[in-house]
């Protein structure tokens, strides 16, 4: 499909059989020169890999969260792979969006400590070149893992101003990862969250978004096809950011 970003199944959604493929595949950032927010995952899934567009499994609450708060003024589906309006729209808004570690897993617990602290090392580096106002990190366990804080709570982190400035001066901020197995991490719950870190970040959000399918004047991009390869595929592992059996 030509409006969809490179990606190796050129616009298609993957088969379960095909998921092992994409084991240490990785991902293109969303990369938006002067972010107000940047959103970092822990590590691309599988299916994230496949398609090589973030947060891409469908049962993943990202995308309808990030819409349901108003961050997004449309709902994304990046089920087949990330389309260039959809990224368009991200960078027009000011959201850069990256991860932890670029090497996808069928399950975060595969990664390993020395991966997390090299990526909280890189993160700080991306940081301190486009710096965003604020940065939303997705999943407490990670963080505490790569940035060697145990006691380290969801929320504003309390940071000195030293740690700050390896930020490029921004607001860090853990909140819950978005996937449909974190039962502590309702929708409602995600919603507020966003709404937090959107606020920390100075950015307006889209009046009317207060429901999962978009319901005013700025439209969704129609949505391809469904192939009878892929439809009713039953919830696999799909690593961190979609789908992972690993809470984080």
């Amino acid at each position: 499909m030509s409006d969809i970003r490179h990606s190796p199944l050129e616009g298609r959604r993957p088969k379960r059989t095909e998921l092992a493929g994409f084991v240490d595949g990785t991902v293109d950032d969303i990369r938006c020169p002067h972010p107000k927010l940047l959103i970092v995952g822990i590590n691309p899934g599988l299916w994230t890999a496949a398609v090589n567009a973030p947060f891409a499994y469908p049962g993943n609450r990202f995308w309808p969260s990030l819409f349901a708060s108003g961050l997004t003024p449309w709902q994304v589906d990046a089920s087949y792979g990330l389309r260039l309006r959809d990224e368009r729209m991200m960078i027009d808004r000011g959201i850069g969006l990256t991860n932890l570690v670029n090497r996808a897993t069928a399950k975060a617990s595969e990664l390993n400590t020395a991966e997390l602290r090299q990526g909280a090392d890189r993160l700080r580096e991306l940081c301190a070149r486009v710096h965003p106002r604020a940065i939303a990190i997705l999943g407490i366990t990670a963080y505490r893992q790569a940035f060697a804080d145990k006691s380290a709570a969801l929320g504003l982190q309390d940071l000195t101003a030293e740690e700050t400035g390896r930020f490029g001066g921004a607001q860090l901020w853990v909140i819950p990862q978005p996937s449909g197995l974190n039962a502590h991490a309702t929708m409602p719950v995600l919603v507020d969250w966003w709404r937090r870190v959107a606020d920390a970040a100075g950015l307006d959000l889209a009046a009317g978004a207060h429901s999962a399918r978009p319901r005013h004047a700025i439209e969704a991009p129609p949505a391809p096809r469904k192939n009878k390869e892929t439809v009713g595929i039953p919830m696999v592992s799909d690593g961190a950011d979609d789908g992972s059996r690993t809470r984080l």
